[in-house]
């Protein structure tokens, strides 16, 4: 492999990057409160090309629904030594429709903290992108056993 192939960041089609965020259950929400970004995990649904998530009332509700708000996920695949990451960017809505809190309540989106986690907030994508790239090997670099890329090498 030359350098210019292994160097190359593969930029990932919208359905791919939607197949990856609709395997994956965790993301980092980002929002902006006060004058600083932060960072929240949330758990997640995919549904009809949007993101599902519940929370409390509270910063991550307020901030996500004043401002446009970002969803990130990232992985590693061990089998062909690549990393890829997922970027949700637009604005979240609170699901108010009787109707609409009802078919959020049949997607089983059960919050993973425990607390009220009664709000129902849709992420709506007005950016959607994705890279896939291969890693360097862990040897290399002395990385800690707790690495996933050091399991193919023990």
């Amino acid at each position: 492999m030359s350098p210019k192939q292994r160097d190359a960041t593969e930029r990932l089609a919208p359905d791919e990057c939607w197949e990856l965020l609709d395997r994956t259950l965790v993301g980092r929400l980002a929002v902006i409160v006060g004058e600083h970004p932060e960072i929240f995990p949330v758990n997640y649904v995919v549904d009809q090309k949007t993101i599902v998530f519940r929370t409390g009332s509270g910063t991550k509700l307020w901030s996500t629904v004043r401002d446009q708000c970002a969803l990130e996920i990232d992985g590693y695949e061990a089998g062909s030594a690549s990393a890829w990451s997922v970027m949700v960017r637009g604005r979240a809505e609170l699901v108010l429709d009787p109707g609409q809190q009802a078919a959020a309540g049949a997607l089983h989106l059960d919050p993973w903290q425990p607390g009220d986690k009664n709000h129902y907030l849709r992420l709506t994508p007005e950016s959607l992108t994705g890279r896939r790239f291969k890693t360097t090997r862990p040897d290399i670099w002395n990385t800690p056993d707790s690495d996933a890329r050091t399991s193919t090498f023990h």
